[in-house]
This record gives structure tokens, sequence and C-alpha cells, in this order.
């Protein structure tokens, strides 16, 4: 198998190590640390990461905020219905959405949740659906905050949340309400793990990717150079930027993070092609050299998946894969709400 082979990003995972629920306390999550200059792989947690940096790391997060997208009501005529919100920003007063009913879908067919209506408008290529609501943008994002549940993934409780997950599954500096998933890698990092962190004499810093549906969607293609990403929206705030740029030794917290810096890379630092919103579709996979960034901290990947392919493109397949086995080995917990792991490149 070769490393464009989607097959050759598989691997057996124990359903036991599959995570449900977070560690009590967030910073408590297992870290397995892999120095890539001496081969080293270390089992530690993540209340000790910043004693594996280097001095004045920049540690950069991803602050976008998970919004309760998930409306569950009824169709007009009674049937259960879901519409999903893929954003809370409308164009021309529409949403795109995807929507699961018990019947067919057509353009008039109005979903009744509580004190809020939808109604579809038109219909993308993409199966994706373009929905109007009863009331203005502000009340909307008002409203959903109360009606709506969280997206958890579906590998997780089969994709039902409770008010629980409206705390866990979302990083404790999140601030700009715009994913359908959580930046996960971020989950472990507690305020006091972040205070440690500074009193440690490193920086932080954030950025803004808005987490989109893509995130769940499987690889389709046999040949990973043929797969193409969804496309995500991200800023990065001058203050940020500026930090950012002045870094002796870069750290991302999560593939989006790494994703929004290694779009923005220039050839010679980080720097947004626009001031304000810029938008990415990037793949990164093995032979596609990432520059931007000295480390990453990541979860533990579904099999075949674009995260587990995007590690592969620091490391390599076979060494990203090694320390799967490992982790597996010494039975961590795996995917949205499972330990993670810091890589340091050469």
């Amino acid at each position: 198998m070769t490393d464009f082979d989607l097959k050759s990003y598989s691997f057996e995972l124990p359903p036991e190590l599959i995570a449900s629920r977070p560690v009590p306390d967030r910073h408590s999550s297992r870290l397995l640390v892999y120095n890539e200059a001496t081969g080293d792989v270390t089992h530690s947690t993540f209340s000790e990461i910043s004693k594996f940096l280097p001095p004045h790391s920049t540690m950069v997060f991803n602050r976008s905020r998970v919004f309760p997208c998930r409306l569950l009501g009824k169709k007009s005529t009674g049937g259960a219905a879901e519409v999903f919100l893929l954003s809370l920003k409308p164009e021309k007063g529409l949403y795109p959405a995807l929507i699961r009913t018990t019947g067919k879908k057509k353009i008039g067919d109005v979903f009744d949740f509580a004190t809020l209506k939808a109604k579809i408008e038109g219909v993308e290529d993409n199966a994706t659906f373009l929905v109007s609501f009863n009331v203005s943008e502000t009340e909307l994002v008002h409203l959903i905050e109360s009606i709506g549940k969280i997206p958890i993934p579906p590998y997780i409780r089969n994709g039902e949340s409770d008010d629980e997950d409206k705390q866990t599954y979302q990083t404790v500096f999140a601030d700009e309400a715009g994913s359908v998933a959580a930046p996960t890698a971020g989950l472990h990092f507690s305020h006091e793990l972040l205070d440690k962190i500074k009193k440690d004499g490193h920086d932080l810093a954030t950025i803004t990717l808005h987490v989109g549906i893509g995130t769940f969607a499987k690889i389709k293609v046999d040949n990973i150079l043929d797969h193409k990403m969804h496309e995500e929206l991200y800023t990065i705030d001058p203050e940020n930027l500026k930090t950012i740029q002045e870094a002796k030794f870069r750290v991302a917290v999560g593939t989006t993070t790494l994703r929004t810096l290694e779009s923005s890379w220039n050839g010679t630092t980080v720097a947004p092609k626009e001031t304000g919103l810029n938008a990415t579709s990037i793949f990164l996979h093995p032979g596609k050299p990432v520059h931007s960034i000295q480390a990453l901290v990541t979860n533990f990947h579904l099999p075949e998946s674009s995260l587990l392919i995007l590690v592969s493109a620091l490391i390599g397949r076979e060494k990203a894969l090694e320390l799967y086995n490992i982790a597996i080995e010494k039975k961590y917990r795996f995917f949205s709400y499972g330990d993670g792991m810091l890589i340091l490149r050469k």
C-alpha cells in the first residue's frame, strides 16, 4: 500500500477505547509525547504539557464556539423532522442546513420547533437545503441556545447529546459561535492549565476557524489525492497575528488551527491574504510539506479520516500508525472526548 491509498490509513480500535464522556478534569487527560528528533515516546498528562515545550513557545488555539445547531421538531403534517444548521451566517436571509424527515422533502415544506419555524426555500447541488426562519438573525441565535442540541459526533452515544455536553463539548476559551463540531484538541485545556502555561513562560494566541460538517464526512475515494476538502471560514485578528508571527516555536493546538496557519503561510511567515474573513479548503497529506508550525497537539482520530492523514503529513503514515498502535496498547482513550498527543517536530 502507498501513502495515497485510503486503506493504508486503517487500524483496528477496540470499541471500549472510544471515549463517551471526557475525564472530570480536562487537564488530567493523558498525553502521548512524540519527539521526532530523538524518536522518544513519553507518556504523561496534559497538566504537564508545558515542560515538554522549548522555552518561550507560543501555543495557538481555535476559539470558535460550537452552537446547538440540531433542531428537533415536526413537519407541518406532523411527521418528525430534524434541521441541522450548518452556519449562523445567512446569505440573502437563507441558511444552509441538512434536513432529516420521515418522507420526502420539497421546497415550501415548513418545520415547527416550538416558537421557531423553518421553511425550505431551495436545494443546493450537494443535497444541502437553504432554509428561512420566522425570526431575525439575532433572535435565531438566542432561540437555538435554548431549544437546539449540541452536535456531538455520531460515534459518541450515537450522536445524542444532553445538557452536560453543552459544557463539556466546548473549550473554556470558546468565544465566537459558528462551529458544528468542537476543535477537540482544545478541550483538554482548563483555565488552570492555561494560567500554568503562561506562568511557565509560554505565550498564548488564538485564531478562529468555524468547523464545518465536513469534519464528520468520510473520505469516499480510494486515492486520497482525489479527495476534496470542504471549505471553512477563518480569521486571525491583528493582535494575535503579531504574536503568532513573532513566535520562536509555534505549537498548533488542533488540526483546525494547523489548517488555518498553513493556509495563511506566505512562504516566509503566517500572513492571511485578507485582513478579515478568509476561506480555506486545504488538505494536508503526506507529500505536502507543512511549514507554519514546529509542534502539534491533537487527539487520536478515526481510521481513514482526513485528520489522521493530516497527522501523517507531519511525521509520515507509518510513524503515525505506530504511535496509534502504542496508544491502543497503553489504552489511551480515542476520538473527540479522548486523550491526546503532542508531536514535536525535528
